[in-house]
């Protein structure tokens, strides 16, 4: 009766044994120096007037990625979809947009970027809103921030509001996306 029966019961749902692997083998293939666009989609916002977007690039930058551009576009369907596959052509392995992604009219950001995902990663979202709720109660639920997979890269769409896109990148993008571009990339 030497064994642990909760990991003697993990081990044969799966089909192996977990202690073999360590927590190295896990992030083995993890991405370094990821490359991140961030997009701000506004028609009242400047680069210059931008504290969603700079704290997107603040939280990626203390997580040791490089932005390696920043852009601004009004709340287009077409100019959006546009700016981001060439964010995409210009190498970036991460997009994060910061604005539409909320229930008005005119927050089309996820409209004219899902078409664009191969694979949608709907745990981004659910996390996302989770986090808000605690934040912000009932209210979370207007949120439609997404993520998915494009290609063999990532696209994060957070709200355009400072706190909620710095929760967004703080504690779920920037801690994960060099995990996350390394499973995509296997």
């Amino acid at each position: 009766m030497g064994h642990d029966h909760d990991e003697d019961a993990n081990d044969s749902e799966v089909g192996h044994d977990h202690r073999e692997h360590t927590h190295d083998d896990h992030h083995a293939h993890d991405a370094e120096g990821v490359e991140i666009g961030v997009l701000t989609v506004s028609t009242s916002r400047t680069l210059d007037d931008d504290p969603a977007g700079d704290s997107i690039a603040a939280a990626c930058e203390a997580a040791g990625h490089e932005i390696a551009e920043r852009r601004l576009v009004a709340d287009e369907m077409d100019a959006i979809e546009d700016a981001v596959a060439s964010l995409l052509d210009d190498g970036v392995d991460v997009v994060l947009t910061t604005g539409g992604t909320g229930l008005t009219p005119d927050d089309v950001t996820v409209d004219a970027i899902e078409p664009l995902f191969d694979r949608p990663i709907p745990g981004f979202g659910e996390l996302f809103r989770w986090l808000s709720y605690e934040e912000v109660g009932p209210m979370a639920m207007a949120s439609r921030a997404t993520a998915g997979i494009v290609d063999d890269r990532l696209v994060f769409c957070l709200p355009g509001s400072e706190n909620a896109a710095r929760t967004g990148a703080e504690r779920l993008v920037a801690p994960a996306v060099g995990h996350l571009l390394g499973l995509v990339r296997r």
